[in-house]
């Protein structure tokens, strides 16, 4: 994956054939997919702030989801289709720190085309608003962008990892939406998105899109201490409690921190209803 981050400007309302658009920069949005259209081998659509063209005759296959859909590019002049509207997010994140934009979440979304992305438009929305709920949890209503406390830097570098931590001893503090941290989870996550987080660790809190991206890395790829990872747990039916389990269930899972986990549930609760979705099954750990 390319270390560069493409923008993808939205103008309310605005939708339009792809065109080819200069080197370096973004084409403009073809018109916005949709579920009950069928498109041709080569029909072109935006999803998400990207094109894509169809390998073949499809309906109803999210772009990004299936194989049949080819990711052309970042575009620019679209309408955002994400299962959480600006609107919705502003109201999840009334007192946010400014560096968390609607924009910068995104932009991010190009990472993991499959987030909030599969299933029923239902399990789309839990997907999304699950996400939100533990990024409004470990942030603080995302007033934070990165760790409080400082006598917790030194202690988030791996001393036993080969690579060792090259930006400094307290270089890998948590930062951005779900607090990411430790040298080896900044190596992993960069290796993934292709960009260098492991020398310059400060990008997660210099640029909204990867903050974000570090978020999607963890959700998407990762069981930490739980058995799936928190994507696996929403769009299989496992429900909210999995995810909790794979972010912090040593901690607060099985009786460790009931008061925790109820907090985490009782603010997916409200993430749900301001999404217009109901939570679903299996909401506790």
């Amino acid at each position: 994956m390319s270390a560069v981050v493409a923008t993808a400007a939205f103008l309310p309302g605005a939708a339009g054939a792809a065109a080819a658009a200069p080197s370096g920069e973004a084409s403009p949005c073809a018109p916005l997919w949709s579920a009950t259209t069928a498109y041709p081998a080569g029909g072109t659509v935006s999803h998400h702030g990207r094109n894509w063209s169809a390998a073949w005759w499809t309906q109803n296959e999210n772009p990004g989801a299936t194989t049949v859909w080819a990711d052309r590019g970042a575009c620019t002049g679209g309408v955002s289709d994400f299962a959480v509207s600006e609107a919705q997010f502003d109201a999840i994140f009334p007192e946010r720190d400014p560096f968390y934009t609607y924009q910068g979440l995104i932009d991010a979304l190009h990472a993991y085309p499959r987030f909030a992305n599969t299933g029923t438009p239902q399990t789309r929305a839990r997907e999304a608003a699950a996400f939100l709920t533990h990024a409004d949890f470990e942030s603080v209503g995302l007033r934070y962008v990165k760790e409080i406390n400082e006598a917790n830097y030194g202690r988030k570098c791996d001393d036993t990892q080969p690579y060792g931590c090259p930006a400094g001893r307290e270089a890998y503090y948590g930062r951005g939406p779900i607090m990411f941290s430790w040298n080896f989870n900044y190596k992993a996550a960069g290796d993934a998105l292709g960009l260098d987080l492991l020398n310059d660790p400060w990008l997660v809190e210099r640029d909204p899109s990867v903050a974000w991206q570090t978020a999607l890395w963890y959700w998407n790829t990762q069981n930490g201490p739980g058995t799936m990872t928190s994507h696996d747990a929403m769009v299989g039916g496992a429900g909210f409690g999995e995810t909790i389990r794979s972010l912090n269930g040593a901690l607060e899972c099985d009786g460790g921190n009931p008061e925790s986990v109820a907090s985490r549930v009782a603010r997916y609760e409200r993430i749900t209803g301001i999404v217009g979705t109901a939570p679903g099954t299996g909401l506790t750990c």
